[in-house]
């Protein structure tokens, strides 16, 4: 027995002045040696090259609450001040109080226990990926060969990430408990940048691609917390709007009434669609908002036009970019092999030989963020048929001036030629190229506002088959130039859409976040909640009058 004591005492004294793992739960003490000095590294813990793996061990506990189970507490009054905010704790009386007394108040609140925390850490692939986008999750399974079945929703991309994460690991030689760079290989240096903004996270200045990933690495548990929070947020608000929409409401209102109320929640309702339909929407609607998903609150909330796009931003962030990214890869999805590699091109990607069409949609995604920008043989992609003559015209090139003249010329022909003649100024340099800019400086900005007003519908159906576009029997000319502008916008800005563009405003809403998904489901409440008692009162009129038909009979 006082063997046992003595043993006890030992090992209870070495766990305490050594870090001993042997009576520890901390998910720290079965990383690798590498993966130790990564997180000091990323938390700018300095450590001697010279280290064991027990001085490493023993420098990441020291640092590991301060860093994973409470952070917080390295905030200062104005962080601490606004979290509690966030979580709806009064901070009025808070103003004059003291930096401890307002670490203890988050500490009340904060987001997970410590046994959460370690818990978390012993299986980072669980939750590491639920910050990405859905345009991030497909490409890091289109570059490890993870094929992803159509059609292509969140949770499917979600598991089929995790599931190659390890294989990933492995083939990249690295470990899996905290991750190396290999987890990032996709994101290009503004996809870092944007996640970082996203989440309210300063980049490191001055910056280099390490930086960027070590930043996200050490804050992806805690942008994974507050997006979990949201969600849930987010989903009870839209549980309790609908609550009270009951199908005897639903079937007491009028046509005019149903309509309201499709309009107030934002609910894409066809041309055309009858009494019966619009009762059917609303259901389809109600059932999606009182689903157990988020996703089906935030396709609701903001409707029919931009659900594929918005159910993905409010499950995934409440970030712009996310609805921008994830119409231009169901658009992306479509594009040919040659227009593929011309997006690639026009932003000075190298495409390597023998690329596969899976290859080419991969890169393009890994960046779609990259506008093309400068002068390319692409700048000439939407110029109309006089602008092309017009631009062989004054290049000073003979052979150029004669095709600009020849009767018959086709816009393709004036576009291969046009192309043809700045590729080679472009290769000569001098006078020749500064000629050729000149002339693409001066096309303005009103004149490419017009732009596909001018083109004939063969040029416009050439055009979209430069994408892998068909066009339906019977279409249209507005309808094409409609849609060649749609191609044209995803070519030339990828994800980085101008302001003044459809696709732009649709992020505008989705940047709003939440709040704005929550402001009009309470509007849709309301209008519920008003109605209520009409749909009651008329119900009641409906009854009388049978019964007054029923006794006039008798």
């Amino acid at each position: 027995m006082r063997i046992a004591t003595a043993l006890l005492s030992l090992a209870v004294v070495a766990d305490v002045t050594l870090g001993s793992s042997w009576f520890s739960n901390a998910a720290y003490n079965k990383w690798h040696e590498t993966e130790l000095e990564r997180w000091l590294s990323d938390h700018d813990v300095p450590y001697p090259t010279s280290a064991d793996r027990k001085q490493l061990e023993k420098l990441v506990q020291e640092n590991w609450d301060t860093w994973v189970v409470s952070p917080y507490k390295g905030w200062d009054a104005a962080q601490l001040n606004e979290y509690l905010k966030q979580k709806g704790v009064e901070t009025k009386q808070s103003a004059g109080a003291s930096k401890d007394s307002l670490v203890n108040q988050v500490q009340g609140t904060w987001y997970e226990s410590e046994d959460k925390a370690q818990s978390a850490w012993t299986s980072v692939k669980d939750w590491i990926l639920d910050t990405w986008t859905d345009s991030q999750l497909k490409s890091f399974c289109d570059y490890h060969g993870i094929p992803v079945p159509q059609p292509r929703k969140r949770d499917t991309l979600l598991q089929k990430a995790r599931s190659a994460y390890e294989t990933a690991a492995q083939k990249a030689g690295d470990t899996v408990s905290y991750p190396g760079n290999w987890l990032y290989e996709t994101w290009s240096e503004s996809d870092l940048k944007e996640w970082l903004d996203i989440h309210g996270i300063p980049a490191p200045q001055p910056t280099t691609r390490d930086k960027l990933i070590a930043s996200v690495r050490r804050n992806s548990r805690l942008a994974y917390l507050r997006a979990q929070e949201q969600s849930a947020k987010a989903q009870s608000s839209a549980q309790a709007a609908y609550a009270s929409l009951t199908d005897k409401l639903i079937d007491a209102w009028s046509e005019s009434q149903l309509k309201e109320f499709c309009d107030k929640n934002g609910i894409n309702v066809p041309q055309g669609t009858k009494t019966n339909q619009l009762r059917a929407l609303v259901r389809k609607h109600r059932a999606e908002i009182m689903g157990d998903t988020v996703t089906a609150s935030a396709a609701s909330a903001y409707g029919a036009a931009t659900s594929n796009v918005a159910e993905n931003a409010g499950k995934a962030t409440d970030s712009a970019s996310q609805a921008a990214t994830d119409a231009f890869n169901k658009v992306l999805d479509t594009w040919s092999e040659t227009r593929l590699k011309a997006f690639l091109d026009a932003r000075g990607v190298p495409v390597p030989q023998a690329s596969k069409v899976d290859e080419l949609r991969a890169l393009a995604r890994k960046h779609a963020h990259k506008a093309a920008s400068g002068w390319t043989v692409w700048t000439f992609d939407d110029y109309t048929y006089d602008n092309l003559k017009d631009y062989l015209a004054s290049s000073g090139n003979a052979a150029a001036k004669k095709t600009s003249e020849q009767a018959g010329a086709t816009r393709d022909d004036l576009l291969k030629a046009a192309q043809s003649v700045f590729a080679s100024a472009s290769s000569a340099g001098g006078s020749s190229y500064a000629s050729a800019t000149s002339y693409l400086a001066s096309a303005t900005d009103a004149a490419k506002a017009s732009t596909f007003d001018t083109w004939s519908e063969s040029e416009l159906k050439s055009y979209l088959d430069s994408y892998g576009i068909p066009v339906p029997q019977g279409s249209k000319i507005n309808e094409l130039r409609a849609q060649a502008r749609k191609q044209y916008t995803y070519f030339k800005y990828g994800t980085s859409s101008p302001s003044e563009t459809l696709l732009a405003k649709v992020g505008e809403n989705v940047k709003a976040g939440w709040d704005w998904v929550k402001t009009q489901l309470n509007i849709g409440a309301d209008l519920a909640n008003n109605q209520a008692q009409a749909g009651a009162n008329a119900a009641k009129k409906k009854a009388q009058e049978a019964s007054d038909k029923v006794h006039k009979e008798l």
